[in-house]
């Protein structure tokens, strides 16, 4: 009986959210341009103000070359400013991708925090914004079987990420 009351009260104070992001950005190498962009579906369910959780698949490309990527990546939010327009949060992350190109193709995990923003428009829409990215991420080129282990943090142009979430 109080374990039934205790997830109603938990699924009472409870809601889905649904969105995602785009990002698009500009990177020059010296011999050409090229613009790469993200499409990142999403969504989640919020406990309470302070805690959600969520999933996110994801696509990637540029406009030269054939190189995309897909991605998973589930999350666990920490809301750690709740205002009344403006919040703060933290994104704990384990994702999965793997990118091809040209019969070159890697996985990659990662495991890290995403801070981020969100703004409520109104009672059901929000904007949020990823910045960046803190933690450690393994990459295995599948064709050579070299490895790449990074740790750090990363705060450039293809780090942010834009989008809007509808509540329910």
């Amino acid at each position: 009986m109080t374990l039934a009351a205790a997830v109603m009260a938990v699924t009472m104070n409870a809601q889905v959210f649904v969105g995602g992001g785009v990002g698009v950005a500009s990177v020059d190498n010296g011999t050409n341009d090229v613009t790469t962009f993200k499409f990142l579906p999403e969504v989640g369910y919020t406990f309470n103000p302070d805690w959600a959780a969520g999933i996110t698949l994801g696509w990637e490309g540029a406009n030269k070359g054939i190189q995309k990527e897909w991605t998973i990546n589930p999350y666990v939010r920490y809301t750690f400013l709740n205002g009344k327009v403006v919040s703060a949060f933290l994104d704990g992350s384990l994702g999965y991708g793997h990118t091809y190109n040209n019969g070159y193709d890697t996985d990659k995990i990662g495991v890290g925090i995403k801070p981020g923003i969100s703004i409520k428009l109104n009672n059901r829409v929000s904007f949020v914004s990823h910045i960046g990215f803190v933690g450690y991420e393994h990459v295995k080129n599948n064709k050579t079987d070299s490895k790449i282990d990074t740790w750090g943090l990363s705060l450039d142009g293809n780090d942010i990420v834009l989008g809007l979430y509808y509540n329910f």
